[in-house]
């Protein structure tokens, strides 16, 4: 059976990346817009009407703008925006969250793909609070390294200019410093927190690739757990996903000789789930390439499971 699909939004970062990822598959008729009505309400209309799947690569008014003009039963979204992430009418696009989840994207009409951000965050906290291991109310705090291409074009084109100011932009930059993200309304939402997390994200002078770092103290645990049964909890529980690793708990040997990059996973839709620890703290930290698994390669992803294709295609693990 063939597909037709239509980016919205084809011209920007998850756009492409997207088109990149699809444009191999023999099973799929890529629908284009001409680019001078790329904003006409009318030939969007069309098009949005004519696919059996729509990706929304959007600003959130945008987005929310093309799901008024689907009139069609046909047409399946899938929004790469914030705007439907918090929203109960719309799945959330992180299958290995919990077989809850991988249901409702199969048979949703709406399915809001996870921003970058939560994705490594909520693969952390979600187990952990489902199953007790950490309260509802514990006091999360977050620290998350991104490249500059999760900022969108205009900071893409800021980094990337030859009359960029170096000595601005090559330090790390920790950034949203009122504590408003636009992601943690997800990451409380999703991972059931009862209150949002101390969230701190760090841009960095490299393109692509993520890391997510939450810290847990030990004593304030309802129950005391050693970093290794934290690992094997975490092992069980994303045993068998194919996107999904955590890597062996081995004190004596971390990775990367004692230095965890964040761009191990580029270029794959690869997430993996790191445990660090001692007697009295734990280190949880995701990596993972935040174009891929933390924007279009989840987006495809979720196609897949939509059309009951293979989960993998057009994916690299």
């Amino acid at each position: 059976m063939r597909y037709r699909i239509f980016v919205d939004g084809q011209e920007g970062t998850t756009g492409l990346k997207i088109h990149e990822r699809l444009e191999n598959l023999n099973n799929i008729d890529i629908l284009q817009i001409d680019p001078e009505k790329r904003k006409d309400p009318a030939e969007r209309s069309k098009l949005l009407n004519m696919a059996d799947v729509v990706f929304l690569c959007l600003p959130d008014a945008a987005a929310r703008e093309s799901v008024s003009l689907v009139s069609s039963t046909g047409t399946r979204i899938i929004d790469a925006s914030t705007a439907h992430r918090t929203d109960n009418q719309w799945a959330y696009g992180f299958p290995e969250l919990s077989t809850a989840h991988r249901d409702a994207i199969k048979t949703s009409q709406r399915v809001s793909v996870p921003g970058c951000h939560a994705s490594g965050f909520n693969l952390i906290m979600y187990p952990l609070i489902k199953e007790g291991i950490v309260p509802a109310d514990y006091p999360v705090t977050c620290h998350s390294i991104s490249g500059y291409s999760g900022a969108g074009k205009k900071m893409i084109e800021q980094y990337e200019s030859i009359s960029r100011d170096d000595s601005e932009l090559k330090s790390p930059r920790l950034y949203a410093l009122g504590l408003q993200h636009k992601h943690l309304p997800e990451m409380k939402k999703v991972s059931g927190l009862s209150f949002a997390p101390l969230f701190s994200p760090i841009i960095g002078d490299y393109y692509q690739g993520m890391s997510v770092s939450i810290p847990l103290t030990l004593r304030l645990l309802p129950k005391k757990y050693s970093a290794g049964e934290i690992h094997a909890f975490l092992s069980e529980y994303y045993k068998g996903q194919h996107f999904v690793s955590v890597p062996d708990f081995d004190p004596g040997n971390f990775p990367g000789n004692g230095y965890l990059s964040a761009t191990a996973c580029n270029g794959t839709n690869r997430i993996e789930l790191h445990v660090f620890g001692n007697d009295d703290q734990i280190l949880l930290v995701s990596r993972f390439d935040n174009l891929g698994k933390g924007a279009s390669g989840a987006a495809v992803q979720c196609m897949n499971i939509m059309l009951g294709l293979d989960e993998a295609t057009g994916l690299k693990k």
